[in-house]
């Protein structure tokens, strides 16, 4: 009997040394980004400006219009005129610069509190975040509150999957009825919407579907194996991920031109928004080709447990098969052109494209990387404005809840960059505002670049490897 009452004793020791540990480890990491909290910084007290002299990019149409100011009220955009008076918030000199809404990120994998600030240093003030935790939860009330500077948040909820597709990463969903529950359990936590993986049989997707339909959530497919293809132009999905999805899955491998033309068709007769990733698909060609891409700059700011797994597991397995086959190279970059090929088709139909990164995971770095696809679009034959587009107002038009983004009109929320000159004739002015400002709060460049800075090389890999204990433990094992 003492030794039984000893051992759990000892147990219940342990247990609590281990919450502790925890507890004090997601306090530090939390102390580690209070750079972000807003009453804590008085520069970012203040949601109310009188911006003056600025040439505006609306983006609801290819113009520009000169000369303007705009009045920011409570956050959001409440006049736009030449000649506007408000004594009673603080001015603003634009000094002929071009104003025009804030960058969205509609496909990104967030891991902690720093990106965020990343994001913004880039001029991302939108991002939609593609694998749900429950730190995401947090963030989404934080911002929502007021408490921290953030991009807007939209958050799918953990990934779901069929049952043979496996990896702690996702949830495998056993058959239809937990399908069901599963989905009604996300929207009631406040997850903003579903997200359904590569593994998913036909008969769980149709009731995701049909169950987000009833619970009023959006559903965003990464594509099935197995499912149709077509499949995935439902009402109830707001968009479609990956140009690599459509050769891997509608074209069965093969750099199709004349099935992609069907393909093409079918997402202009349905009107589905599309997400091309092309940038997480380009980092394979350069972790072929790149003998360095290891230490380049931009994977210091990758979260530091992705880094230690996921990147590392990227970077040896193409290693590896660079080394088997030699022809992956150019397999890799032939394909990577297709895509560009695929985003051109989709574009001349008039397809809603998003911009979407897939940053967060493997080498492909969170913020920096969404000048990198905007500048795959152009190569792909957008023009700069269609290019912007696909940033700005295109993601307006996937998600009810972002209908007050990508323009600059009144009534939306004052997301805005301030830049030397005209994206519409140099889209690469984009990396350096002058400013950014998120609901009304202006970001001037010291504090922009002290975010960079606090992300660079950063410690947490203990505090990042709790938050994904937690989904594990929460969302995954206890179902």
């Amino acid at each position: 009997m003492n030794t039984l009452k000893k051992l759990l004793k000892g147990i219940t020791l342990l247990v609590v040394l281990l919450l502790l540990f925890a507890v004090g480890t997601l306090w530090i990491d939390a102390n580690r980004t209070s750079y972000l909290a807003i009453d804590e910084n008085q520069e970012l007290a203040n949601n109310n400006y009188l911006i003056t002299n600025v040439n505006i990019i609306p983006m609801t149409s290819d113009t520009v219009l000169m000369g303007k100011n705009v009045l920011v009220k409570r956050g959001r955009i409440a006049e736009i005129g030449e000649n506007l008076q408000a004594d009673d918030v603080p001015q603003i000199d634009g000094e002929n610069g071009y104003l025009t809404p804030g960058l969205t990120d509609m496909h990104v994998h967030l891991w902690d509190r720093q990106d965020l600030g990343v994001y913004l240093a880039n001029g991302v003030t939108t991002i939609r975040n593609l694998r749900g935790f429950p730190m995401h939860l947090r963030i989404k009330r934080d911002i929502e509150n007021e408490n921290i500077i953030s991009p807007q948040l939209f958050t799918s909820g953990p990934i779901l999957t069929g049952p043979n597709d496996l990896g702690d990463e996702k949830i495998q969903v056993a058959d239809v009825s937990t399908a069901r529950e599963l989905v009604k359990r996300q929207k009631d936590q406040g997850y903003d919407c579903i997200k359904t993986y590569a593994g998913m049989p036909e008969d769980i997707f149709n009731t995701v579907l049909q169950q987000a339909e009833a619970s009023q959530i959006d559903v965003v497919v990464h594509p099935s194996f197995e499912v149709p293809y077509g499949a995935n132009f439902h009402r109830q999905i707001a968009s479609v991920e990956h140009a690599e999805d459509i050769v891997q899955q509608a074209l069965e491998y093969q750099l199709d031109t004349t099935i992609l033309k069907s393909v093409v068709a079918q997402y202009g007769a349905s009107r589905q928004t599309f997400s091309p990733t092309l940038t997480g698909y380009h980092k394979i060609v350069e972790m072929l080709i790149d003998d360095t891409i290891e230490s380049s700059e931009q994977m210091d700011y990758i979260n530091p447990l992705v880094k230690k797994v996921d990147s590392k597991i990227q970077l040896e397995r193409w290693s590896n098969e660079k080394k088997h086959n030699p022809d992956i190279v150019q397999q890799v970059q032939a394909q990577h052109r297709f895509h560009l090929g695929i985003v051109n088709q989709l574009n001349l139909t008039g397809v809603n494209i998003i911009c979407g990164t897939d940053a967060g995971i493997g080498i492909t770095a969170p913020g920096f990387s969404i000048h990198e696809e905007l500048g795959f679009y152009r190569e792909a034959g957008m023009t700069n404005y269609g290019a912007l587009k696909t940033a700005t107002i295109n993601p307006s038009r996937a998600h009810r809840e972002l209908r007050d983004i990508g323009t600059v009109e009144i009534g939306n929320r004052a997301n805005l960059l301030l830049l030397d000159k005209n994206p519409l004739q140099q889209l690469e002015t984009l990396k350096n505002p002058k400013w950014v400002m998120v609901n009304g709060r202006k970001l001037n460049p010291e504090l922009l670049q002290m975010f960079k800075n606090k992300a660079k090389n950063r410690k947490g890999i203990v505090a990042a490897g709790l938050r994904w204990a937690e989904y594990l433990l929460f969302e995954k094992w206890m179902l």
